[in-house]
């Protein structure tokens, strides 16, 4: 008997981490439904090389990151995986090419940027955030975090740009669509606690989770690779619009405000 309960106790554990590792696994809170993705096509791509760095080694957050983390190269290549799997069909597709991704943790303020471009990507994790997530969470809450933003910024890496309206700094119709998508791809993969973690109320136009949890309930309810086709057609659709995204994705009697209306009283935003 004290045989079966060892070993019951030991697939618990095996179970629990697991959950932890991949949080997209244990994701059920909330309506965002976490779609277990198919990236067996993505295990030969190039993700690009992948430089490692860690310029706080005496700080706090970088121990518990490393102890965490063990082969951060490895554990950011499976992101990046995780990514191009929900950005695009497949590697046939016109990626986005990285040639040389350098990731750094820093002891900084904030919580993680990426900088760069034309295939060589930068990106900062700040040993502050991996010790405030870690202060009363433990490492569960860490590792959670770590990957939820480290998806985020890889999408920066990976995504395409709308075409003919400018740039990220100039309009806001570009902004909203990258970080919008950025969070997207987090919420799609389980990176947010569900619910707990939708912005209520606002607009979509503020970007970030606003639009990430928008954009993943219009992938839930009209077409289950939307999050993919509204990346694509920033190549299609110039100069690119919100509307004609939409319009081109999901038929021409559809437009971004009363998709947004619709989702806003789903949701129990609105009446």
């Amino acid at each position: 008997m004290k045989r079966f309960f060892t070993v019951i106790f030991a697939l618990m554990c095996v179970v629990a981490v697991s959950a932890i590792a991949n949080p997209a696994v244990a994701q059920t809170k909330g309506s965002v439904k976490v779609k277990p993705l198919k990236t067996k096509k993505w295990r030969n791509y190039n993700v690009g090389e992948i430089v490692f760095e860690d310029k706080a080694p005496q700080a706090e957050g970088s121990q518990i990151y490393h102890r965490l983390v063990p082969n951060p190269e490895e554990y950011i290549a499976e992101r990046a995986r995780e990514v191009l799997a929900t950005l695009y069909f497949s590697p046939k597709d016109a990626v986005t090419p990285v040639e040389k991704l350098h990731y750094t943790i820093e002891d900084r303020e904030g919580i993680s940027a990426k900088s760069g471009g034309n295939g060589r990507v930068k990106i900062y994790y700040s040993t502050r955030h991996v010790e405030k997530s870690y202060k009363g969470s433990g490492d569960e809450k860490v590792l959670f975090e770590t990957r939820g933003v480290l998806l985020h910024e890889l999408t920066h890496a990976y995504q395409l740009e709308p075409q003919g309206i400018g740039t990220y700094g100039t309009n806001k119709t570009f902004w909203v669509f990258i970080e919008g998508m950025a969070d997207a791809v987090r919420v799609a993969n389980g990176g947010f606690y569900g619910e707990q973690d939708r912005p209520k109320g606002g607009h979509y136009t503020k970007g970030y989770r606003y639009a990430g949890y928008f954009f993943v309930w219009i992938r839930d309810n009209y077409d289950p690779d939307f999050l993919r086709k509204f990346n694509l057609s920033t190549l299609e659709i110039v100069p690119w619009s919100f509307d004609g995204a939409i319009r081109s994705i999901l038929g021409e009697q559809y437009n971004i405000e009363s998709l947004w209306q619709e989702y806003q009283k789903a949701v129990g935003d609105i009446k």
